[in-house]
């Protein structure tokens, strides 16, 4: 027996092994030994016997086949829908490794359980200490990635009920007889076993099964198909426990024996498989599924880690929300907000939303759009259910309504945590809101749900006229603050808090010591708009409040003070004259208290939307009618004081024009 190194040059190797009948060890640093068998070995144009040696430990197929092979055609419904499974069902060819690696975790799990119980079948099991793993093994050269476990098997009748009819699921079969006897751990086992191995055919030319089942002595079995419309099945030897799938690639499908692609394909939708995933000797999911661990199981190290990992980012979260339940659905999820402030990307609506599902650590769809609503596509994470129903495809998910319920709950729950942290860590969740509010007022425009409206409403901060400035407070700590008599919460909009100090509209309920939020940003007005109430009070802008108080008496004499009601009358006709075309009346307003006038249009925060959005398709006549200006003027100062009648000439036509621009 020989030691060799692979310092040695291939020549050397040749000499040595064309000399020897004995066995050749081969010893590389950082390598496990492989040992060859007896060999005979000619080179150049002779046949070369001998085996395939590698840097990892190989093993050689030991199955050999016996007896005659039985030749049987698929079921009629089979050979209809293989084509369509095969070629239309699902969207991109890769995922058959997820299919086929999702039935090996059905078999090593329907193992697990039947090991552990006691039904009728588990005391027939053989090998009951043999390691529970999935191991795939591509060949580059010969076009062909193979699928092995170590789970049930199957017997010859198995085979034929679970890969002669896509009707018929294996792992489907036994849920049902399980559950038929109370076994609520059966529920662990997601797939329809027929359906997802017939999506290898989307690659394969050919496919071939060997398998054994572990109850008794099972004998082990050969299946195999082009998937034309026939499969053979034949008694094999040498057939390990478990299932072994050799997958013969199409040409134009040789990518998926590189190793390269397979390890990211099987991160991609594999990843958080209970069981160990071996490519080529090389375990690959080595992350935990985090969602099913207990909340206080889990470390901030391993949370950053996670979140690193599926949302591809470098930042860390900056809230992390780990939701189980039960009811109304089984959900077990992870959802994260990000430190770092949402890219120019993200923050487009045509982005998509950032939050996995699974269902029992199988990945459905890597981002799932309809399990949060699309202005949560900032919030990145895992969201699990093994309530989701599939269709034939892990792809196309079956009950809108269900995914519904999932979207209300998850919503919902989000919505709760975000204001719990809110009151938790003020100061994180200002640096939050900084970053992130966008996102919580575009859901309050976008939502159809009232009821969800007002659970986003309790996140919106705005600065107010009774705090200092730069200091922002909420809608529920406004309204604890209001005065038994207030039935309103009262908004101006003003690009900066200077301006909105010292707004006309704001002097009434100053004077009257009425609490007044101060909205900066452009798009505040419409979120409130759509808001319309919170908490049970009306949201009302300051502009429409100077319109509807029955308090003000426009047409009472001004005072001592002032203009006469006389004078009045003379200068409001006056002004409605050369006015005309710019506003559609004017009267007298007793609100002002140091302004000289003000422009009021009827739904004001209203009309302003619609200018900026509409109002360059109108002409000036059209934007006048729709708006309807109204001027008010207050009597009691500047041009209705006595200075105005002692220096001001009614008639005049020069003076009178300046007052009205000035107006």
């Amino acid at each position: 027996m020989f030691a060799v190194r692979p310092r040695v040059g291939t020549f050397y190797l040749k000499r040595i092994l064309s000399r020897s009948m004995t066995n050749v060890i081969i010893v590389a640093p950082g390598c496990e030994m492989i040992t060859s068998r007896p060999t005979n070995v000619f080179f150049g144009s002779k046949l070369k016997e001998f085996q395939h040696f590698s840097t990892v430990t190989e093993k050689q197929s030991s199955e050999s086949l016996k007896g005659k092979s039985e030749k049987r055609e698929f079921q009629a419904e089979t050979r209809m829908l293989l084509d369509i499974v095969a070629r239309s069902l699902y969207s991109d060819k890769e995922v058959f490794i997820r299919e086929l690696i999702s039935n090996a975790s059905d078999a090593l799990e329907k193992f697990r359980y039947l090991s552990v119980s006691s039904v009728p079948e588990s005391g027939n099991l053989k090998e009951l200490d043999r390691p529970l793993e999935i191991r795939l093994t591509t060949d580059k050269q010969n076009r062909t990635i193979t699928f092995q476990d170590s789970g049930i098997g199957m017997t010859k009748e198995e085979l034929t009920q679970n890969l002669g009819t896509i009707a018929r699921s294996g792992s489907k079969s036994f849920i049902e007889e399980i559950k038929k006897q109370g076994a609520e751990q059966a529920s662990s086992i997601i797939g329809q076993f027929g359906v997802g191995f017939y999506s290898a055919f989307m690659v394969a030319d050919k496919i071939e099964v060997f398998t054994r089942s572990s109850k008794g002595d099972s004998p082990g079995y050969q299946w195999s198909s082009d998937g034309s419309g026939t499969y053979e099945i034949q008694e094999a030897d040498g057939v390990e426990i478990g299932t072994k799938i050799v997958v013969y690639l199409k040409t134009d499908c040789r990518e998926f024996a590189d190793d390269d692609t397979v390890k990211s394909i099987i991160k991609k939708y594999s990843n958080f498989v209970s069981s160990p995933i071996f490519l080529n000797n090389d375990q690959v999911n080595s992350i935990k599924p985090l969602w099913l661990f207990e909340p206080k199981e889990i470390t901030q190290e391993q949370h950053i880690e996670f979140y690193k990992f599926i949302s591809n980012s470098y930042d860390k979260p900056r809230f992390t929300l780990h939701y189980k339940t039960d009811a109304p659905l089984s959900i077990r999820s992870i959802l994260y907000v990000p430190e770092g402030k949402p890219g120019l990307f993200e923050l487009s609506r045509d982005s998509d939303v950032g939050v996995a599902l699974y269902s029992r650590k199988i990945l459905i769809k890597s981002k799932a759009e309809n399990i949060l609503p699309k202005w949560l596509r900032f919030v990145k994470g895992v969201v699990d259910s093994e309530d989701i129903p599939l269709n034939l495809s892990r792809e196309l998910l079956q009950n809108s309504a269900l995914i519904t319920k999932l979207r209300t709950v998850l919503t919902n729950r989000f919505l709760k945590f975000m204001v719990e942290m809110s009151q938790k860590d003020p100061l994180q969740y200002e640096a939050f809101y900084k970053d992130y509010s966008i996102f919580l007022k575009e859901g309050i425009v976008t939502s159809q749900s009232p009821l969800e409206k007002e659970e986003i409403a309790k996140l919106l901060r705005f600065e107010s006229s009774k705090l200092s400035n730069g200091q922002r407070t909420s809608l529920s700590d406004y309204s604890s603050r209001q005065k038994d008599d207030q039935k309103s919460i009262f908004y101006l909009a003003a690009p900066s808090r200077e301006l909105a100090e010292t707004s006309p509209y704001y002097e009434s309920l100053k004077k009257r010591d009425i609490e007044v939020l101060f909205c900066y940003e452009m798009y505040d007005e419409l979120v409130l708009l759509e808001l319309k109430e919170f908490g049970g009070r009306a949201l009302v802008s300051v502009e429409n409040d100077m319109q509807r108080d029955p308090l003000d008496k426009s047409e009472s004499i001004i005072g001592s003070e002032g203009l006469q009601q006389s004078q009045v009358d003379e200068l409001i006709s006056f002004l409605k004259t050369n006015l005309t075309g710019k506003v559609f009346d004017v009267r007298t307003t007793q609100k002002l208290d140091s302004h000289p006038c003000v422009i009021v249009v009827p739904e004001m925060a209203a009309a302003r939307h619609f200018i900026r959005t509409q109002a360059q398709n109108l002409t000036e006549e059209n934007r006048f009618a729709l708006l309807r200006p109204q001027l008010e003027i207050n009597a009691k100062i500047a041009v209705g004081a006595p200075w105005f009648l002692r220096n001001v000439d009614l008639h005049d036509d020069l003076e009178l024009d300046s007052l009205s621009i000035q107006l």
